[in-house]
């Protein structure tokens, strides 16, 4: 691990190997140790990377206003990669979309895991979904951090419509560790989104993508995942059903073959 310098911020950040880049983009409830395996299985034939972004892991900061777009740039910069395919989920998709639009010579390929997206419409939740969100919401009130980190893990981990604790073993303590590191972290500052607009400008991406949709997700996820698949210009849809948010740590294995598909293809 080394620390890329960013004005305000010291982007705790993981290297490894030669040849094509990957980079690999934390969802916000993890950290780069979501991408253990998959930065395993690559670095052979890779140069991987993957970092925190600010107020995760284990990235230094002080709040200020900063842009997730930056903070990439000078991860790639710093790795030398002036290509990269990158593997993006939840808001590291986000990330990686936005990053397309703005500079598509850099962006050889797009993996996007249960991606959120800049400017999508806000969404309406079932009824048991809905009596999750508002528990979260209830300890986030009362400051109960350990409780808001337990109703998370059924939300992102489990699926916020299957049973609390579905999900065990190494993959749950890992996600607790990374998103109790989160719930804790001091403020960063705010985000600048210079793309409020991705989501009606995906037709512009040309880049291919991979889109993998996971059958425990939430709802609303799963159906931005199907208008990625129909929207971007060149795109395979991949279905994971029996995964919520975080396939990379309920079945590692499955996702990187994906990816190694996917790559292939490039």
């Amino acid at each position: 691990m080394r620390y890329v310098a960013a004005p305000g911020a010291e982007l705790a950040t993981e290297m490894a190997g030669d040849g094509e880049a990957i980079v690999f983009l934390h969802a916000g409830v993890a950290d780069r140790r979501m991408w253990s395996s998959q930065l395993a299985a690559f670095a052979p034939t890779h140069k991987v990377i993957a970092y925190d972004r600010r107020g995760f892991g284990q990235t230094r900061y002080v709040a200020q206003a900063h842009d997730w777009l930056d903070d990439l740039q000078r991860v790639l910069d710093a790795a030398g990669a002036e290509r990269a395919v990158l593997v993006g989920c939840s808001q590291g998709g986000r990330i990686a979309l936005n990053y397309a639009l703005t500079a598509p010579l850099r962006v050889r390929g797009l993996v996007l895991i249960a991606s959120a997206i800049s400017g999508a419409p806000e969404p309406a939740f079932p009824e048991d979904v809905q009596a999750l969100i508002d528990a979260i919401e209830t300890a986030e009130n009362a400051g109960d951090i350990d409780r808001v980190n337990a109703l998370e893990a059924h939300a992102w981990l489990d699926g916020p419509q299957s049973a609390a604790g579905r999900v065990q073993s190494a993959a749950r303590t890992l996600f607790l560790n990374m998103n109790g590191i989160a719930l804790r972290a001091a403020d960063p500052g705010p985000v600048t989104d210079r793309f409020a607009e991705a989501y009606a400008r995906l037709g512009e991406i040309a880049a291919p993508s991979l889109v993998v949709s996971c059958g425990r997700d939430f709802p609303h996820i799963q159906a931005r995942d199907r208008y990625l698949a129909r929207t971007l210009p060149r795109t395979t849809l991949a279905e994971l059903p029996d995964c919520a948010h975080l396939p990379s740590l309920e079945q590692p294995d499955r996702v990187t073959a994906l990816l190694a598909d996917f790559i292939e293809t490039l």
